[in-house]
């Protein structure tokens, strides 16, 4: 009698402990591929933000036909987060662009020493 109850019994509770461990594996998997696709997400949304507010800013300095060296500075700084976000060439082209414009002198910060 005892052998039976070591033979099965001990099979069942490795068997439900076996089933636990699984679903807890799955379980964690579900959650870290979820946590991806979120992560992705947000990426693209702030990508689009970013080629939002390159592609506004490039087009008025372009219409323009100048810019100051501080908004330049500033188109910079918001390409190269675009760009390391794996901005597409549009962006690119639009700062090429600006880069090239003319330099006012608007907006320059004089120190007054």
């Amino acid at each position: 009698m005892i052998d039976f109850i070591l033979h099965y019994w001990v099979e069942f509770i490795l068997g439900v402990i076996s089933a636990g461990v699984t679903a807890m594996f799955a379980m964690c998997y579900r959650k870290l591929v979820q946590k991806g696709r979120e992560q992705e997400s947000m990426r693209e949304g702030i990508l689009a933000i970013l080629h939002d507010r390159l592609y506004l800013i490039c087009q008025y300095h372009l219409g323009q036909g100048e810019i100051s060296p501080n908004a330049l500075k500033n188109i910079e700084y918001i390409y190269k987060s675009y760009h390391k976000l794996g901005g597409n060439g549009t962006g690119t082209e639009l700062y090429q662009r600006v880069k090239k414009l003319p330099l006012t002198l608007e907006g320059v910060d004089y120190d007054e020493n």
